[in-house]
């Protein structure tokens, strides 16, 4: 991985060519996942290709430390992906117990995140695990919009598989089209404010540490990272908005709704949903949770799963 312009880009393997598992999960994407949804009563009914791929995770790969650092981040990011998926068949329908949380939401599956193992690449590793151990170590923040959590307010879950040889274009494309989602991010003209997504705020540190900011803008880095990020994704007219520099940051609480298309698509909740601020700044502090980051946060979360249990 290597940082140009402050940016950091996976750089792409010569020759790099897709390994049979990632064809598999190909094929299970494509034909399951429609713009980030999942048909997951069908996949549960047509289950043998996914319980065969997730088996085949079990062994650690020959070589796999020698791997680049590309065909690595593509192979945790896929793991995850599909992990999550199987997790969610294996208990569809979802059954509510938990009050906090919407009834068919994965956070009803007792340690969805921070306690269920699962066993890949010779290791027994909960979803949680992979995120913070393997994956957040590659230093690249846009890995952690890739990340599919079976839930609504989730960055779009891709219809194919991440692969070595087109990782920084695919990563690229999961931040414009975060950019460009309305529940992703928001430009509130009238309040003027900015709202984005809850997952910018469960790894600021990450988002952060991309900053370029010499801190003449005002800003906190955070903020200064996510006005970077997705800038070259948006119309002029948001781009005027963020130049003008009055804006406050706001995050989304986290949709927890399963993303399930069986009967329908969920249907959108209102952009003016409830937030938080983040601080740092022109912007004024928003209410703390007691995790220190945005409501529906994976520290929350992690919680909740405990009380579930």
């Amino acid at each position: 991985m290597t940082l140009v312009a402050g940016v950091w880009c996976v750089a792409p393997v010569a020759g790099g060519a897709q390994s049979p598992d990632a064809d598999v999960l190909d094929q299970i994407l494509d034909q399951y996942v429609r713009d980030g949804f999942v048909y997951y009563a069908a996949l549960r009914e047509e289950r043998r290709a996914i319980d065969r791929h997730v088996a085949s995770l079990a062994e650690r790969p020959t070589a796999f430390e020698a791997w680049s650092d590309a065909r690595r981040l593509a192979y945790w990011l896929n793991g995850y992906n599909v992990l999550v998926l199987r997790t969610v068949i294996h208990h569809y329908p979802i059954r509510s117990g938990f009050a906090d949380f919407p009834e068919d939401s994965v956070m009803q599956i007792p340690g969805m995140f921070s306690r269920r193992e699962h066993l890949i690449a010779g290791r027994r590793l909960t979803l949680q695990a992979i995120e913070d151990e393997l994956i957040a170590p590659f230093g690249d923040p846009r890995a952690h919009l890739a990340l599919g959590r079976g839930a609504v307010g989730s960055p779009r879950l891709r219809s194919a598989a991440f692969s070595d040889d087109r990782l920084e274009a695919q990563l690229q494309a999961v931040v414009s089209d975060v950019a460009t989602t309305p529940r992703h991010v928001t430009f509130d003209r009238a309040g003027d404010e900015l709202v984005v997504s809850a997952v910018f705020g469960w790894r600021v540190d990450q988002f952060a540490a991309r900053s370029a900011d010499d801190g003449g803008s005002g800003r906190s880095p955070i903020e200064s990272a996510i006005v970077a990020l997705i800038a070259p994704a948006l119309f002029p007219s948001e781009r005027e908005f963020l130049a003008r520099n009055t804006f406050r940051l706001r995050y989304r609480d986290f949709d927890w709704r399963l993303n399930d298309l069986t009967g329908g698509v969920p249907v959108p909740r209102s952009i003016s949903a409830p937030g938080h601020h983040a601080g740092g700044g022109r912007v004024a502090a928003f209410p703390p949770s007691s995790a220190g980051v945005p409501a529906g946060s994976f520290g929350e979360s992690a919680r909740a799963e405990a009380k579930a249990d």
